[in-house]
C-alpha cells in the first residue's frame, strides 16, 4: 500500500506534508512558535509525526523520539538598568553598594545569572559575593564594594538571557570622596574685637577631589548672600551688630562634604569714658618725676 497522508502536529496545530519527488520525504515549511522553548516542559516543543496508508493503517511517532523535539530560541537580549551608583555620581563612602535591575522580555527565556559579570575598575567580582533578588521578568542585583580609594571609578555589568542572548554591556564611572574640604578662614581671628561695623570675611577653600567647592556665610544665624571663590579664595563683606556676633563659614563640595568654621566676634563702637585725671604732684620740680593718675571706663 502506498503513503497517504502525512501528518505533524506542533503547538496544537496540524500540518500536512507534501511528499517530495526529489528527495523522496514528505516535507512541509512550518512557522515555528514565536515563544522559546526554554521554559517548556523539557526545553522544547514536541513535535507529532502521523503517516497513514490508503488502508487507513496509521503510525505514530511522538517526542519519546528526541528527532521530534523543537527547540526554539528567542533572539531579544535581556535588559541591564537602574543601575547605582548613577553616571557621574560622587559618592561619601569607600564601600559603595552597586545595585541593578536586569530584565528578559516577556515570555522570553529568562535572565541567566550564572552569565553575570560585575566588574569593578576592570577586575571582576565572584557572583558568590552578589544578591539576586528575583522580580517579575528578572532580577534585582546587589554588590557592596569595599577600600576604594579617593577619586575617580568604573563598574561595568555584562549578563545574557537563557538563550544565549548578550545584554548591552552597561558602563558607568562615578567618583568616591570620603574628604571634606579644607577651609582657613584668615579674617575675622577669632574672638576678634572690632570697632568696624562693616567688616570683610575672607579666606581658602579647596578639595582635590571634588572641586569646585562652594562656601556660605551667615552672620548670626542670617544668610550673608552669594559668596563668589575664585582659584579657592573668597571674600564676603557682612555687617555686625553691637556686641557679640557668631560667623559660621562653611565650605561644601560636589560631593555634599562639609567643613565648618565659626569666628566669635566683638563689636563695639562706643569710646571709653575719662572720669578723672591726677598729676601728682604738681607743680613739680623742674626734672623730677610726676605720677599721674587717670580714672576711665569703657
Amino acid at each position: 500500500m502506498a503513503i497517504q497522508t502525512v501528518t505533524a502536529t506542533l503547538n496544537g496545530q496540524t500540518y500536512t506534508l507534501t511528499y517530495n519527488g526529489t528527495t523522496g520525504k514528505y516535507e512541509a515549511t512550518i512557522t515555528a512558535p514565536s515563544i522559546t522553548s526554554y521554559n517548556q516542559d523539557g526545553g522544547y516543543y514536541p513535535v507529532t509525526v502521523t503517516a497513514t496508508d490508503q488502508a487507513g493503517n496509521s503510525t505514530t511517532q511522538d517526542s519519546t523520539n528526541t528527532a521530534n523535539r523543537l527547540v526554539v530560541k528567542e533572539k531579544v537580549p535581556p535588559v541591564i538598568s537602574a543601575l547605582s551608583p548613577a553616571a557621574s555620581a560622587r559618592i561619601t563612602t569607600a564601600a559603595p553598594t552597586i545595585t541593578g535591575t536586569l530584565k528578559d522580555e516577556t515570555n522570553g527565556s529568562g535572565v541567566d545569572t550564572s552569565s553575570f559579570v560585575l566588574k569593578v575598575d576592570g577586575v571582576a567580582i565572584n557572583n558568590a559575593n552578589v544578591t539576586f533578588t528575583p522580580i517579575t521578568g528578572g532580577f534585582n542585583f546587589s554588590y557592596t564594594a569595599s577600600g576604594l580609594a579617593q577619586g575617580a571609578h568604573t563598574y561595568t555589568v555584562d549578563v545574557k538571557d537563557n538563550d544565549g542572548n548578550a545584554a548591552t554591556q552597561q558602563s558607568v564611572s562615578f567618583t568616591v570622596d570620603t574628604v571634606a574640604p579644607t577651609l582657613n578662614v584668615t579674617a575675622p581671628t577669632n574672638n576678634l574685637i572690632t570697632n568696624q561695623t562693616n567688616f570683610t570675611v575672607t579666606g581658602t577653600t579647596s578639595d582635590a577631589t571634588s572641586n569646585p567647592t562652594t562656601v556660605t556665610i551667615t552672620v548670626n544665624g542670617t544668610d550673608a548672600g552669594a559668596v563668589t571663590v575664585s582659584s579657592g579664595a573668597f571674600s564676603k563683606a557682612v555687617t555686625l551688630r553691637a556686641g557679640s556676633n557668631s560667623i559660621v563659614v562653611k565650605a561644601r563640595d560636589s560631593a555634599g562634604l562639609e567643613t565648618t568654621v565659626t569666628r566669635a566676634v566683638t563689636l563695639d563702637t562706643v569710646a571709653p569714658t575719662i572720669t578723672g585725671i591726677e598729676l601728682i604732684p604738681n607743680p613739680v620740680d623742674a626734672g623730677a618725676t610726676f605720677i599721674i593718675k587717670v580714672t576711665a571706663t569703657d
